[in-house]
């Protein structure tokens, strides 16, 4: 009988498939990639036509020596790598590599590893699609001509093996510019005011909001105005200016796509970006479940599309209508389809069966898989479901020239609500309105609250957040997100404390290098505009080698300028007036994985080395020793007493010498602001002086 060869990429799917397809197949993993670019060199001929050298990858000779002996016992081989571009790359490296020109050789790809799925793709095999390899090719050159040219130059200057990146680049960048943001905030003080009514025959007060005068809307921003404002209100008469009942109408969730599970995961599990695509990557490759067997509990992993097949869109609404009542399903597909970059997967990630419930399975997966699967079902289940409908009421109340609102909502109809609601839901109102209240209803003031605030800088990046910025940006693509910020975090540019990301002194340093040589690199818009001409590679509308040949001529001039620009400057040593313990020689300052350090020069006779604290040239404002600049455990600066721990002065921006003239407290440097540190004083100027 024929011999039919299945080659796919993880060791993981080999058993979960060959029990779909029977004696008659042979099922084996390449293990991923098995050619790549030399590590050694830039691996691209520039001089004939920007022709890549591919070569084996160290470690792979083995599974390609077993893999040649089983095509040589097949009379079919059918390569079912993943469904993505990388996944149609890794299909014809192997084709390459294996020699199959004149074999029988089919590519096929599912989007879900289930026996309807793998066999169905047996019976529609196809050509490697050329396009979708190109436009991983492209990627890959652009990635490489980036990182081998311009991170020599980050050696060169900051001394130690650092690296650039087309997309972390930009990733860091992005968070540079959030944390200069932050620190260049200003808050400013509001009030809010409540009052507090009794309604005639009721027990429970009734809780109004300030919301302004008859000339509209109105922000309290002082205690005078609000003391103006509570002067008028305290006698006069509260009456129902208006009452409004409607209904509100919630719509469901689309399914997930990459980068909305990753940011859900990480709001409602607390996942990192990494842990949900491993676990979902386990998900998707197959589970041991039991009475059924091995079996994929999800579709692909890494799209970037909502759509649905119509036969999961159909069993989910079959399933939603036994198990809910027909209300519950919805009329109308959720959801909306990108129209700018559908790539890798074409579908939504989803459960492959619906029927294959949460309880169900649960006794088979750990608790982490168990939860993420759980998130996917509910999600998926809810896109299918009915919108959730809200009873809403709206009352204006009037106090002479002065307006107060209340609203209130409760539940009608929870639809998809019932079975998923997301971190980012918005807090029901707390007010339980009254059913009889009307323009005649009787309103007596009880009492006025009022409480101080201040406007709060933007938020510190999460994983989350970074993970949307980059999508919206159109920067990256699905399968890009979690290895791009899982470098910039093992490089330790960036750092990670409770959940926020903040830049480290050397993640300061290669990005004011990478803004000041590469403006272009890491320019969103630059970037943005190379994802979408990848997409036209994959397309077909462009050819790869266009993109690539542009590219070149333009980083090779920028590196050729900064090469000459670090001529110019002779890259030596600091020297402190720290000296060595050890030996007597003056330390110098280092660059480390870190930031900087002092060590002996004396290396390697003498190891010495201890922590290197800057100093500012500023008085600490508590003792009148001197600032130094710190960093935390993890890489964080920050500004801090010389005599620590006996002085407690600490502060994550700069603080200036000169004293605030309102309160006479000490002032820290906010962008092109000098402002106080307590924000109840609120002074602020323009800086004069400049920034060392």
């Amino acid at each position: 009988m024929a011999k039919n060869l299945v080659i796919v990429e993880s060791p993981a799917k080999v058993k979960t498939i060959k029990k779909f397809l029977g004696k008659n197949y042979e099922v084996t993993a390449s293990n991923g990639h098995v050619r790549d670019l030399p590590k050694s060199q830039l691996g691209i001929d520039v001089e004939h036509d920007f022709e890549p050298k591919y070569i084996t990858i160290r470690g792979k000779g083995d599974i390609l020596a077993k893999l040649r002996k089983e095509v040589k016992k097949a009379d079919k081989i059918y390569l079912a790598t993943d469904p993505d571009r990388e996944g149609e790359a890794i299909s014809w490296h192997l084709a390459q590599a294996l020699k199959l020109e004149d074999k029988n050789v089919y590519r096929i790809s599912f989007n879900e590893i289930t026996k309807n799925a793998v066999k169905a793709s047996l019976k529609t095999p196809r050509e490697v699609d050329m396009d979708l390899v190109d436009a991983q090719q492209a990627r890959r050159m652009l990635d490489r001509m980036v990182g081998y040219k311009i991170s020599p130059l980050l050696w060169a200057k900051v001394k130690r093996g650092l690296s650039a990146g087309r997309v972390q680049s930009v990733a860091l960048r992005i968070i540079c510019d959030r944390e200069e943001e932050i620190n260049a905030f200003i808050p400013e003080e509001y009030w809010t005011l409540d009052a507090k009514l009794s309604v005639k025959g009721e027990k429970r007060p009734l809780t109004a909001k300030f919301y302004g005068s008859t000339l509209g809307k109105l922000t309290i921003s002082s205690n005078q105005e609000l003391l103006a404002i509570k002067k008028e209100i305290e006698k006069a008469r509260y009456e129902v200016l208006e009452v409004k009942r409607g209904k509100r109408m919630k719509k469901a969730p689309m399914p997930f796509t990459t980068s909305t599970l990753q940011q859900e995961a990480s709001k409602a599990l607390n996942f990192s970006i990494q842990k949900t695509m491993r676990l979902a990557q386990q998900l998707y490759e197959g589970i041991d479940i039991k009475g059924q067997g091995t079996v994929g509990l999800i579709t692909y992993l890494r799209t970037d599309s909502m759509r649905v097949s119509e036969e999961a869109d159909q069993a989910a609404r079959n399933y939603i209508a036994q198990a809910y009542g027909e209300p519950y399903v919805t009329e109308h597909t959720s959801g909306k389809q990108n129209a700018a970059k559908i790539q890798d997967a074409h579908e939504a990630i989803r459960p492959t069966d619906i029927t294959r419930t949460p309880v169900l399975v649960k006794e088979s997966l750990s608790r982490d898989l168990f939860r993420l699967y759980q998130l996917i079902w509910k999600r998926f289940t809810a896109s299918r479901m009915s919108e959730a409908v809200y009873e809403t009421t709206s009352v204006k109340i009037g106090a002479g020239d002065y307006r107060f609102h209340v609203s209130a909502s409760k539940i009608a109809f929870d639809g998809f609500l019932s079975v998923y609601t997301s971190e980012d839901e918005d807090k029901p109102e707390q007010n339980v309105l009254l059913k009889s209240i009307d323009e005649k209803t009787a309103l007596t003031l009880q009492s006025l609250e009022e409480k101080q605030h201040f406007t709060q800088p933007p938020a510190h990046f999460t994983e989350a957040s970074l993970v949307r910025a980059l999508e919206e940006l159109g920067i990256g693509r699905p399968s890009t997100y979690s290895p791009t910020i899982t470098t910039i975090l093992a490089r330790r540019y960036v750092v990670k404390e409770n959940k926020n990301l903040y830049v480290t002194e050397l993640g300061e340093v290669v990005n004011s290098i990478m803004k000041d040589s590469f403006p272009t690199i890491v320019d969103e818009h630059f970037t943005a505009n190379m994802e979408s001409l990848l997409d036209k590679v994959e397309e077909g509308a462009v050819s790869w080698k266009t993109v690539v040949s542009n590219f070149y001529p333009d980083l090779n001039e920028a590196v050729a300028v900064a090469e000459k620009d670090l001529e110019k400057v002779t890259i030596e040593d600091e020297v402190s007036d720290v000296i060595c313990e050890e030996c007597g020689r003056n330390m110098v300052v280092k660059y480390g994985p870190h930031g900087k350090f002092l060590a002996c020069p004396g290396f390697p006779e003498c190891r010495s080395t201890k922590p290197y604290l800057e100093k500012t040239g500023i008085k600490c404002p508590l003792c009148q020793k001197e600032v130094v600049i710190k960093k935390t455990k993890k890489g964080r600066k920050y500004y801090g007493c010389e005599n620590n721990p006996e002085c407690e002065f600490m502060s994550w921006q700069r603080p200036s010498e000169k004293p605030c003239p309102k309160c006479g407290g000490y002032m820290l440097e906010k962008g092109n602001k000098l402002a106080c540190a307590d924000e109840q004083c609120g002074y602020s100027e323009a800086r004069t002086e400049k920034k060392e």
